[in-house]
């Protein structure tokens, strides 16, 4: 089966005529004439009527226009997509994101536009659940289980928490050996209603808890890392936050073998039939700075 014959057919039958179909494909009328006419001797079915004054489908003509339509509109998408990957990415990016992972975004933001000059990339750190389609954004890096059935996701990571503490603190306070001790300790609380806040950790002996108390608290991560490492206190934080810290000895693990279980970490975007070459390159360096091998593409 000649897939150009069937191109040219369906050509004629869009535009009306085998001049115009000879037009817009830059050939002569006389060469669409005769590849019609040869897929017609193909299949062994006249496809079109001709007369002098119109151009009309036969039954079967219409039936075979209708199945072959949309296979030909997948076979140009496919080349579309193809050649795009070859492409230099292009335009702007948009991008939101919880305002902790605002130093690991900018250190891989920065790297891609040093070797994607013709990139723009707009980025929005907020904890406020965005609207992707809505507000015009083309990916979302979100933490917890994502519940919009209508976006595409791929899983960063699995969070985790655990107790860090700089050296310069637990060399002046002491370094705490069971969780009650928390309780005598300056604590660095994340989004605490007061001065005291419940800790629940997973340990040997399961889940068990501690209140905890602190003169400092904050709604973002970001800030509650600042202190600890100005060592002002212990604090419970995700552990990819403090990881080049914790290489770097600014901080130590406080209780190892406490964690408190998160949910996954994904970036998300909307599924589109046409993706920028430049948004599926920047969601392919967020996987390959955040996350961690094994992580699948799912529906959100």
């Amino acid at each position: 089966m000649d897939l150009n014959r069937i191109a040219v057919f369906a050509q004629v039958v869009e535009a009306g005529s085998f001049t115009a179909a000879a037009a817009s494909l830059g050939l002569r009328k006389s060469s669409v004439s005769r590849a019609v006419a040869a897929l017609e001797g193909e299949l062994g079915i006249r496809l079109l009527q001709r007369t002098t004054r119109r151009l009309s489908l036969t039954d079967a003509g219409r039936a075979y226009y209708e199945r072959t339509r949309d296979a030909l509109a997948g076979l140009r998408e496919a080349s579309e997509e193809a050649a795009a990957l070859g492409a230099e990415p292009r335009g702007t990016v948009r991008v939101t994101a919880p305002v902790d992972l605002a130093p690991d975004l900018a250190r891989l933001t920065d790297a891609f536009l040093r070797a994607h000059p013709q990139v723009r990339v707009e980025v929005s750190l907020t904890a406020r659940y965005v609207d992707l389609v809505k507000e015009g954004f083309d990916l979302a890096i979100r933490a917890g289980v994502l519940a919009d059935s209508s976006l595409l996701a791929r899983k960063l990571s699995d969070s985790a928490l655990a107790l860090f503490a700089a050296p310069s603190y637990l060399e002046a306070r002491g370094r705490p050996r069971r969780l009650a001790d928390l309780a005598r300790h300056d604590c660095l609380l994340y989004r605490a209603g007061g001065e005291t806040a419940v800790w629940r950790l997973t340990g040997r002996r399961g889940e068990e808890q501690v209140t905890v108390r602190g003169r400092a608290a904050a709604d973002e991560f970001a800030f509650v890392r600042g202190m600890l490492l100005a060592g002002a206190g212990i604090a419970l934080v995700p552990t990819g936050m403090v990881a080049a810290h914790l290489r770097t000895g600014a901080l130590e693990r406080v209780l190892p073998q406490y964690v408190r279980r998160g949910g996954p970490v994904s970036v998300v975007w909307p599924s589109r039939r046409y993706e920028p070459v430049a948004v599926a390159r920047f969601r392919d360096a967020i996987v390959a700075a955040l996350g961690e091998p094994g992580a699948g593409e799912a529906q959100g």
